[in-house]
């Protein structure tokens, strides 16, 4: 058994069923029409406990001169939306201030609508960040240090923040790190936050084979989710190893979150594992992370609820 908290998960989830069998379901009409309530466990299997709130998005600000249309330039709507939820945490998952993530740009336009929510945010750095030398404007403005990564925990969660821009730093060295802190953290439940998306189905960038190096140990591991950003657009998907080999109760469950303002993409090709894909509008992923698993939510600025579900951690 990989978590001692399981067999508190499961007496919990014997209350809540016998609960619901005598209440009926609180939760049905609470569905957002035609998303997946529920995926791989019965409602209320998560073990109960006050969850940690993040919000996870990346993709964001347009450069100070651009004006905001229909599709495009919507960061001070997501900025609002994500205040509006009150999170606890948010990990912001690069490509943060368009287009060369320069200190002034950042200063000008993120500072002014993400800014607010800075004290509270892990940020990752995307490729437009490194259209500034070594990403200075990145680091200057949140007060971090090169290479731009680390860990942190979330509750009962330990979180990794991780640079995915290999070709600006060594990715090796960060795999090692990566290795010996999950071998120093067993039998939590894990996240990993970065850039690039091991799988996507954005027609823009799609699927990056060579975020394997960081799959490849998480799986090993047994990490629990992997978020990223860098095609905008919402898109969840099976739990997979870093094949695209489905795993379910053993895989690494992932989300490309990347509606952060900027603009939306097109669906391309169909990546391995994909479960929801979603362009229409801004939004955020939200999630609720517990001991023993976490919940999701999409939610967009227009007060929609794209996707939803929960999960057991593995």
């Amino acid at each position: 058994m990989r978590r001692p908290s399981r067999t508190l998960a499961t007496v919990a989830a014997m209350l809540v069923l016998a609960s619901a069998c005598s209440q009926g379901d609180p939760g049905r009409g609470d569905r957002t029409p035609g998303q997946q309530a529920t995926v791989g466990l019965a409602a209320g299997s998560v073990a109960a406990e006050d969850p940690v709130r993040v919000v996870a998005v990346g993709d964001i600000a347009c450069p100070p001169d651009r004006q905001q249309t229909a599709t495009t330039c919507r960061h001070r709507q997501t900025a609002r939306l994500a205040r509006d939820l009150s999170p606890d945490h948010v990990i912001a998952l690069g490509d943060l201030q368009y287009e060369k993530g320069r200190l002034r740009a950042f200063r000008r336009s993120y500072d002014e609508s993400w800014g607010r929510l800075k004290a509270i945010t892990h940020p990752v750095p995307g490729n437009h960040e490194y259209y500034t030398e070594e990403a200075r404007g990145f680091y200057r403005y949140f007060g971090t240090e090169a290479p731009g990564y680390g860990a942190w925990d979330a509750g009962s969660w330990r979180v990794y923040s991780l640079n995915s821009n290999c070709g600006a730093v060594n990715c090796k060295r960060q795999v090692r790190w990566l290795e010996r802190d999950l071998e120093q953290n067993p039998g939590r439940c894990r996240l990993m936050a970065m850039h690039h998306p091991r799988y996507s189905s954005g027609r823009a960038h799609g699927s990056d084979p060579s975020m394997r190096r960081f799959w490849r140990v998480a799986y090993r591991h047994r990490l629990d989710v992997a978020l990223a950003g860098h095609d905008h657009d919402y898109e969840r998907f099976a739990a997979l190893n870093g094949a695209g080999d489905r795993r379910p109760g053993r895989g690494i469950s992932s989300f490309v979150s990347g509606l952060g303002g900027k603009s939306q993409y097109r669906r391309g090709a169909t990546a391995p594992g994909s479960q929801r894909f979603y362009a229409g509008q801004p939004g955020v992923l939200v999630l609720a992370l517990m001991e023993g698993g976490y919940r999701w939510r999409f939610r967009t600025v227009d007060g929609e609820v794209r996707d939803r579900g929960r999960r057991d951690c593995v």
